[in-house]
């Protein structure tokens, strides 16, 4: 849980400031489920450029309610959290001093979001709250004024959270749930649960990750985890002390960060995707005849695949569903063995190319429709689909045939080039997991929608 919060003071000399406006906003890693936002009156004069900077004047705050009248609030609505600010430091010590004035020792956990965000999205002009926000597309009003100011720091965090594939946030978080004896019990556990599509991270004691998974239904695959008799459940059981998760809102993002975040974390439990597990991919060339053929080889070995396998039998069985759908022959495909024409050219299921018969331009046309069904359909291109709230959208970018990441946008927020989405999305890994991942998702289930764009430098 966090307490992302921002103070705004009257200026003056170090540890002698006082607070002029507060706004906290409590959140539980995925919406906001408490607020507090009030004026203060700080019992001393505030400094002339800090009036020209927020509007907020002596006059505003001579009704408004001292420190000590709101810091029960404070402590309630902050307890158990890590408080969160940009410029953490600054807004943790006006905390801290203001409550030591009253003779309480007030202590939290503290993150700054302008640290993390050097460090997730590197490369930036500015970390100031106003410059960071604008360049990554992020609304902001009453700038410079604490509730603002706050929201545009929950929507910052958001995203960060969602470039974290390290995950160092959220174990950060349960580490510090732990030190507060807030582990759950199995069915606690469950019920803080929701029953929507996302990723789930099982931490043990220490707050470490030990087994990342992906569900339509969160609630009911953790469930699941938790009655089933196989060795891996109770040793699972045995060690859960807390689940986390993130909603994705779709099944495409939730498959690419599972893939990604198990490689990035390695937990003890997940055996599948520690490595690449697509070892065969099917490729594309020309043979001295002219035909465009396909063939299956070792993923390693092929530079531009047109998809990937996990088995010879998977590979095999894709191929001769190709052949069938496209008229495709199977001599030129490798699947016969046969010195002349192949089985089907006698039946006439092939148009006999084996033999010479049928023209390369024809028939390299339908191995061109093949190709196009089973790679990406197009090299530069957006796939849409829902995002975690109404007024969301997912993006997945493929760039000159590469998956490049996944982002988040409202529906507000325009993205019609390749500059202004390269802006707000989050890097992932171009491995063949993640190309079959997209590759299988786009032929057997809809998304909103495909956005193709002209490459763009």
């Amino acid at each position: 849980m966090y307490a992302i919060l921002d103070i705004e003071t009257t200026g003056g000399k170090y540890n002698e400031e006082g607070i002029t406006e507060i706004a906290v906003y409590k959140f539980d890693g995925h919406r906001v489920v408490d607020k507090f936002i009030s004026l203060v009156n700080p019992e001393r004069e505030i400094q002339a450029f800090v009036v020209n900077l927020t509007g907020i004047n002596n006059n505003m705050l001579k009704s408004a309610p001292k420190f000590y009248e709101i810091a029960k609030r404070i402590v309630e609505i902050t307890e158990d959290c890590i408080i969160v600010a940009h410029n953490a430091q600054f807004d943790y010590r006006i905390l801290r001093t203001e409550f030591k004035r009253l003779g309480y020792d007030y202590k939290r956990k503290s993150l700054c979001t302008v640290e993390l965000a050097q460090k997730l999205i590197p490369g930036k002009d500015s970390y100031s709250l106003g410059k960071l926000v604008r360049s990554l597309g992020i609304p902001v009003s009453d700038r410079h004024r604490a509730n603002g100011d706050a929201m545009a720091t929950v929507k910052l965090f958001k995203m960060l959270i969602d470039k974290d594939t390290e995950k160092m946030i959220i174990k950060e978080a349960v580490k510090n749930d732990i030190e507060q004896k807030m582990a759950k019990r199995l069915l606690d556990i469950i019920e803080q649960l929701p029953s929507s599509t996302g990723v789930y991270y099982i931490h043990n004691k220490k707050g470490e990750i030990i087994y990342i998974g992906k569900s339509k239904n969160i609630r009911r695959r953790i469930n699941q985890h938790f009655t089933s008799t196989s060795s891996k459940a109770r040793r699972l059981r045995k060690e859960v002390v807390a689940v986390t998760y993130e909603e994705t809102g779709n099944e495409l993002i939730a498959l690419l960060k599972e893939n990604q975040e198990i490689k990035d974390n390695q937990p003890v439990h997940n055996r599948s995707r520690k490595r690449n597990v697509f070892n065969l991919a099917l490729s594309k060339y020309q043979d001295e005849n002219g035909y465009l053929n396909l063939k299956i080889d070792k993923a390693s070995r092929t530079k531009d695949p047109v998809t990937t396998f996990t088995n010879i039998h998977e590979a095999k069985n894709t191929l001769y569903k190709i052949a069938e759908e496209f008229s495709l022959c199977h001599k030129l495909l490798r699947l016969s063995d046969a010195r002349e024409h192949c089985f089907n050219y006698s039946v006439n299921k092939c148009n006999g190319a084996c033999v010479a018969e049928e023209e390369p331009f024809t028939y390299n046309k339908r191995t061109e429709e093949a190709l196009k069904k089973y790679s990406y359909p197009q090299s530069n291109m957006v796939i849409i689909d829902k995002g975690r709230e109404i007024d969301e959208r997912s993006a997945v970018l493929i760039e000159d045939g590469e998956f490049k990441g996944i982002s988040y946008f409202n529906l507000n927020y325009q993205i019609n080039n390749l500059n202004i989405l390269k802006n707000i999305i989050t890097p992932m890994n171009n491995n063949p997991d993640a190309t079959h991942i997209i590759q299988s998702y786009l032929r057997k289930r809809k998304v909103l929608k495909v956005i193709s764009f002209e490459n763009q430098h």
